[in-house]
């Protein structure tokens, strides 16, 4: 008999029918029951009837399943710069979705609702039915996101693909730490885009985090490689990873290893789940510390710096980092004025903007 996720003695034939459990791509049988699962860079070994760190790896009678497949804890259209994306398809809209736990142990974690807990009933949506929901949302892509969406795996894989035949393109916005073989899966099957999330430098990643982040930086680096569009968020919070030292660190390697014309987005942390209880920083980031972070990026190299959980502010404005003209004008994940020519260059100057297909037409603003 096994504890499934609040199923008191379910039976094994009970677990399996389910549309929410099907068997993981990723892992090796090790010995008669133990195996090693393959999704992240974790590399739980799990003994039978016993799951991994996040919980949503299950090995029943040696074979390791995901028991969270298609499994929804929260959908909505949002803006594609709310994830955010701002130089990919800007001014569009992605059905996004997410279900439940992480492989992180982040103490700040600002989803914690979804990500720290494992449901006890399911909420199924079908591949299938997804991507027929993207076209009845008047979307152009779709998101996995809210939770950490590498825990989705099997699923994105099967999502990605209905949707490329479908004409819509597929992101993810992930903490980076699945497994070489994962995202390359990913990639065969259709992923356009990645948010990544440098949380910190190596100590702060290991120590609150429970992570490696160099095979952060891998992912980023061979998703780049493959064709992957890339931009980087890293959550500013004073005492974890505010320091010059370590924002220096962040915008250097992005210019050396990723391009400068990477997007950075330094956003604005607030104490959530166990922030205070590990003694972390008691309010909102201040606003110096955050311009201070947007400073250190340019002057690194970077091309494109923006400030994010700070409504209003002009460094979430895109300018021309030839002549600084400006470009595109938002408002929170609202544009409000698009000028960058029908040939991804800046009207005053001409210069190359990194900016990926433009979709839709937006009103000029003037200049200034």
């Amino acid at each position: 008999m096994l504890d499934l996720r609040g199923i008191k003695g379910a039976k094994r034939e009970e677990i399996l029918e389910k549309p929410t459990v099907k068997e993981a791509l990723l892992y090796e049988q090790v010995g008669q029951d133990r195996v090693i699962c393959k999704t992240c860079e974790r590399l739980c070994k799990i003994d039978a009837g016993k799951l991994g760190f996040c919980k949503t790896r299950m090995n029943v009678d040696g074979k390791l399943y995901t028991i969270e497949y298609g499994d929804i804890a929260s959908i909505s259209a949002n803006p594609i710069e709310k994830k955010p994306f701002f130089h990919f398809f800007p001014g569009s809209n992605a059905l996004t979705v997410g279900s439940y736990s992480c492989n992180f142990s982040c103490p700040w974690c600002q989803n914690w609702a979804i990500s720290k807990s494992v449901p006890t009933r399911s909420n199924y949506i079908s591949p299938e039915r997804f991507v027929r929901m993207v076209k009845e949302a008047g979307c152009q892509g779709t998101s996995i996101s809210f939770n950490e969406p590498t825990l989705l795996l099997e699923y994105s894989l099967d999502v990605f693909e209905l949707a490329k035949k479908a004409g819509y393109y597929n992101t993810y916005v992930t903490n980076g730490y699945m497994s070489s073989d994962a995202l390359r899966l990913l990639v065969e099957h259709g992923l356009d885009a990645m948010n990544v999330d440098i949380k910190g430098c190596d100590r702060a990643v290991r120590n609150y985090c429970g992570a490696e982040v160099e095979k952060v930086w891998r992912n980023v680096k061979e998703a780049k490689r493959k064709g992957v569009h890339v931009e980087i968020t890293t959550l500013i919070i004073p005492g974890v990873n505010e320091d010059e030292e370590c924002l220096k660190s962040i915008a250097s390697r992005i210019v050396k290893e990723i391009g400068d014309d990477t997007p950075w987005h330094v956003t604005r942390y607030y104490p959530a789940y166990k922030s205070l209880e590990r003694g972390l920083y008691g309010g909102r980031t201040p606003i110096e510390m955050m311009e201070r972070a947007w400073e250190i990026g340019k002057a690194e190299g970077l091309n494109y710096v923006y400030l994010g959980n700070v409504p209003g502010h002009h460094y979430e404005n895109t300018y021309c980092p030839g002549c600084g003209e400006l470009l595109i004008k938002r408002s929170g994940f609202d544009i409000v004025s698009y000028r960058i020519t029908s040939e991804t260059k800046c009207p005053k100057c001409g210069r190359f903007i990194a900016m990926l297909p433009i979709r839709f037409v937006y009103p000029p603003c003037p200049p200034g």
